[in-house]
Formats: C-alpha cells, sequence, structure tokens
C-alpha cells in the first residue's frame, strides 16, 4: 500500500494511492496515518478494503508527511563509502547516529526555507524507515520485522551549522523545512529488499546524486537493530539512513543551495519529491 496525508499543514487527512495511481480517502476508516495505524495488524486491515468503494479526492491536493505525530526522527551519517570520501571523513566502524528535529518535518513537496544566516545549504536524498511496532534490542535477524514501510526523506543540512559550529550535527540537520518526507509511506510488503534500491537527485534539472541503497556500508536491518540498542523504537518513528555522493559539500568546488534553486528526487518504488528553495522569513 502507499499510505498518504493530505490537505493543508496541520489539517491533513488520511488517505491512500490505489493500483490506478488514484488518490482515495481513508478519513472514514482512520482518524489519521500514525503509530496507531502502522502494526501490522492495523495494515492487514487497511489491506482487505476494497480501494474502489473509498471516496476518490478530486484535484492535485498537498501531500503532507505520511506519517503523523513522528516521536524520535533519527539519521545516520557517512552511511555510503563514497559519501565519507567525498566529505573527507573516514569510513565508520559504527553507524553514526544523530537526530533531526522533528519541527522540520514537512510535506515532500512543501518548499525548503534556507535557515538565517544560512551559506552552506546542502542536499542529500535517503531511503526512510518508518517504525510499525515498538522496537528493543531486536536482532537483526529480526529486525525488518518491526518496519512499517519506506518514504522518500531529503535529509537537508547546513554544511557550516553541522561541521564548523561544534562537534555535534543537530544544529545542521534540524533548521525548518530539512525534514521532507513522503510524498507516500510504501507499505514493507511492497519493498521486498530494501537494498536494492535506485537513488537519485536533480537540482536545477541536473543530475548531481546517483546512488542504490545496495552500497550502503549499514543496511536497513542493521540499522534497525542498531538503534533499537540504544533507544526504544516506537511506532511512526523515522529512521533515514543516509546518501550516496553527490551533495554539495563534495563538489569542488562545493555548491551550496540558494532561493530560487530546485531540487526533485526520489527512489525505486517510493515515488519522487520537488522542491523550490526560498529565502529565509519568520
Amino acid at each position: 500500500m502507499k499510505l498518504v496525508r493530505y490537505g493543508n499543514p496541520g489539517k491533513e487527512k488520511p488517505g491512500l494511492i490505489d493500483a490506478e495511481g488514484k488518490l482515495r480517502d481513508l478519513s472514514g476508516v482512520v482518524a489519521d496515518i500514525g503509530g496507531a495505524q502502522l502494526g501490522d495488524a492495523a495494515l492487514a486491515k487497511l489491506r482487505k478494503l476494497k480501494t474502489d468503494k473509498l471516496p476518490l479526492v478530486r484535484g492535485k491536493p498537498r501531500f503532507g508527511c505520511p506519517v503523523a505525530g513522528v516521536g524520535k526522527f533519527i539519521a545516520i551519517g557517512l552511511n555510503f563509502a563514497d559519501h565519507a570520501a567525498e566529505s573527507g571523513a573516514p569510513i565508520p566502524k559504527e553507524p553514526i547516529v544523530f537526530m533531526k528535529a522533528t519541527t522540520c518535518i514537512q510535506g515532500a513537496n512543501d518548499p525548503v526555507m534556507l535557515p538565517k544566516g544560512s551559506t552552506k545549504t546542502d542536499w542529500e536524498v535517503e531511503l526512510g524507515v518508518v517504525i510499525g511496532t515498538r522496537a528493543r534490542y531486536v536482532s537483526q535477524k529480526d529486525a525488518l520485522n518491526f518496519v512499517a514501510g519506506y518514504a522518500v526523506v531529503n535529509d537537508v543540512s547546513e554544511r557550516e551549522f553541522q561541521l564548523e559550529r561544534g562537534p555535534q550535527w543537530d544544529k545542521g540537520k534540524g533548521c525548518d523545512t530539512f525534514g521532507p518526507i513522503g510524498p507516500w509511506l510504501v507499505t514493507r510488503d511492497e519493498v521486498p529488499n530494501p537494498q536494492k534500491l535506485g537513488m537519485w537527485l536533480d537540482l536545477n534539472g541536473k543530475r548531481v546524486q546517483t546512488g542504490n541503497t545496495r552500497t550502503m556500508i549499514f543496511g536497513v536491518a542493521k540499522l534497525v537493530s542498531y538503534v533499537s540498542q540504544f533507544m526504544t523504537l516506537e511506532p511512526g518513528d523515522v529512521i533515514t539512513t543516509g546518501t550516496p555522493p553527490g551533495v554539495g559539500l563534495g563538489m569542488k568546488p562545493p555548491l551550496y543551495l540558494k532561493k530560487g534553486d530546485v531540487m526533485a528526487l526520489g527512489i525505486d518504488g517510493l515515488g519522487e519529491q520537488h522542491q523550490d528553495v526560498v529565502a529565509f522569513k519568520l
């Protein structure tokens, strides 16, 4: 299934994309698409619905983040060896874990706003993993059973804030609008192998990132198991799993986002995002 939340910010309704690519309303079935709707039993009930009987949504409404009330937005750094190399960093021996503020989360096609004082805002196409079942100390063998599904994430990053303003990365990762997720959540039954997904990002119509999740240093199962050793993962939590090479930081000379730029990005089977870059405003 492809689950969505559509409508104006703060007023999103639950929906799904049917086999013909049409948007169907789910608000008569579930209150929202959040942690309570992401467990295996809840998803099984949704799969049994006759989608052609659900109300058809006309027009082209905005898609918000496909998961309501994300409790934790966990990110993995330098998880592609070639991206570590372009960043001038050693290949990590264990996953690098940091947090993105949940206030940065937004819809897939909402504008990305340059932070006040930003000079080095960058892009990162990533595979997002959405937790469906509470996970504590889970084994790598069982880890994917705790996943509800997957989504495209743009891990937007301000490199000066991240790398030049102290040892913690969080300051450059959680600025407002720095977490587009979606357009939809694709349930794990439709992604039999999350380590075989092509990834790409275009800047102003030019391809800058091309990669595949098969080249991750630490795969999805390893990451879910690993993070669950240090914190309880709750339904609706999101783990974004690292980016392939081609970010602005790694270019010679470096290239960063400016007002008027347009990003387009996607992952095989998970949809595409499109974001205009806008200037800072309160």
